[in-house]
């Protein structure tokens, strides 16, 4: 069992359960959507985050690539857990640097309390893996229509994949069906490049930014592909409208059961993004070696930083030479 499956699992599905218990009261009903007042739906969270998508520094161990669990919110147009574009709270903070939910926990609860702009809270199981599925439910409201979630990406510095203030109802009625390619996050709250960067703070506290595969614009980033104009989708979320009562329940440990291993399962993480190889500057000239009356040589040398993977470009010479006048004939 990885890190992410045992920090107070039990604990905080505690609190989760008596927030659902005491934030799902609606206040005053405004028929909005024809389909009725409330609505259920089913959530389906799909990572695919595989190697061949994402071959550049990818997680292989401690820990290796995988999904925390989702912290997933029903609200109305007042509130939000995160932004593109504003800062992150001390909750998103939290979640998206070490994936603990206490504290935004307590943010969802007093927003709950003080606005009533908070309808239900749920969650999912963690994802043991980069390619898998987790599962949940939840019910909307007419006033609190809209639906926010966020899961981070393990290992990372403070990233992390969520939708934010989706509505379900859509011209006054409620949506059956929804499918939408998620794409990684940057939280603003620490400033590593790599997947296993150690913990930066970044000061001043930077704005929640999309990752792309040119932003940051550093070579050593893990999503940094410049010969992709996009970067291919890191993982999906569906949502489909439950047609029958049904009755929620908390989610469990993820097991076996509800994942699906690597390979030919989901057919996105066939996706071969290539890699070109990489390689350091140059080293300095070296010394002119040569008989004397002779043209001699010298000679440079660089290092591979990265292999090239999925047909990506060929990596260049790593030696050079150049005629020069010898410094020590012989």
């Amino acid at each position: 069992m990885t890190d992410v499956h045992t920090r107070g699992l039990l604990g905080w599905l505690a609190t989760l359960f008596m927030l659902c218990g005491t934030l799902a009261m609606p206040v005053e009903v405004d028929p909005e959507c024809s389909g009725g007042t409330s609505a259920k739906y089913s959530l389906v969270f799909t990572g695919m985050w595989s190697q061949t998508a994402f071959p550049k520094q990818y997680p292989m161990y401690r820990p290796p690539a995988q999904w925390s669990h989702l912290i997933g919110v029903t609200h109305s147009s007042d509130y939000y857990i995160w932004q593109r574009n504003e800062f992150a709270s001390n909750g998103v903070r939290e979640f998206s640097e070490k994936g603990e939910a206490w504290t935004l926990m307590k943010e969802v609860q007093a927003a709950g309390e003080r606005i009533q702009s908070v309808y239900g809270v749920f969650s999912a199981p963690a994802v043991i893996g980069g390619t898998g599925q987790t599962s949940s439910e939840f019910e909307v409201f007419t006033r609190h229509s809209l639906l926010s979630f966020i899961i981070r990406i393990v290992p990372s510095p403070d990233w992390f994949v969520g939708v934010d203030s989706l509505n379900l109802c859509e011209a006054g009625h409620w949506k059956e069906n929804v499918s939408l390619d998620l794409f990684p996050y940057d939280a603003g709250t620490d400033s590593g490049f790599t997947f296993s960067s150690p913990n930066f703070e970044t000061i001043p506290q930077e704005k929640v930014t999309e990752i792309t595969s040119s932003f940051p614009s550093h070579p050593a980033n893990s999503f940094y592909y410049p010969r992709l104009k996009h970067l291919p989708p890191i993982a999906r979320v569906t949502l489909t409208k439950v047609k029958s009562n049904h009755i929620f329940s908390l989610p469990l440990e993820p097991t076996q059961s509800n994942q699906i291993p690597t390979g030919n399962e989901i057919g996105d993480s066939l996706i071969n993004t290539p890699l070109d190889c990489e390689v350091s500057a140059w080293s300095p000239w070296g010394l002119c070696w040569g008989k004397c009356g002779e043209p001699g040589v010298r000679r440079r040398t660089r290092y591979i930083h990265l292999h090239p993977a999925n047909n990506g470009a060929d990596c260049p010479p790593l030696e050079e030479d150049k005629t020069c006048d010898p410094d020590n004939c012989v």
